[in-house]
């Protein structure tokens, strides 16, 4: 039998918002719940999402800093060319990307794609 999958939900946000513009704590963890609400909601159908789901209280997060806007963009760029479904987060009015969620996936289908990114602090 095939090993069952380990979904999990990447979640990456800027550490600058706290670090340089001041940021409380509590706005930068709304950035993340914007982005993995967003993503869960676009890929709703999708059937890793919809087994995600079915276990609510087995739901596996990663969430993730990125040390700027630039580093969080291209990380939205890496993961549109790798076919990888995400919602990258742009916080209003202020018009910038702040947070990036992937839906659920297979944890060893891309968890290189985030290797270069430390838990968030």
């Amino acid at each position: 039998a095939a090993p069952a999958k380990k979904l999990v939900q990447y979640i990456v946000v800027r550490r600058d918002l706290q670090e340089t513009l001041g940021w409380p704590s509590g706005a930068v963890m709304a950035q993340a719940c914007h982005a993995a609400t967003a993503a869960i909601h676009l890929f709703y159908s999708n059937p890793d999402t919809e087994a995600y789901l079915a276990d609510l209280d087995r739901m596996h997060k990663v969430v993730l800093d990125a040390s700027s806007e630039a580093e969080l963009t291209s990380l939205s760029q890496t993961l549109t060319a790798n076919g990888v479904e995400h919602k990258l987060w742009i916080e209003q009015p202020e018009n910038y990307p702040t947070a990036l969620a992937v839906r659920p996936y297979n944890k060893t289908d891309v968890q290189a794609l985030f290797k270069q990114f430390k838990m968030l602090k």
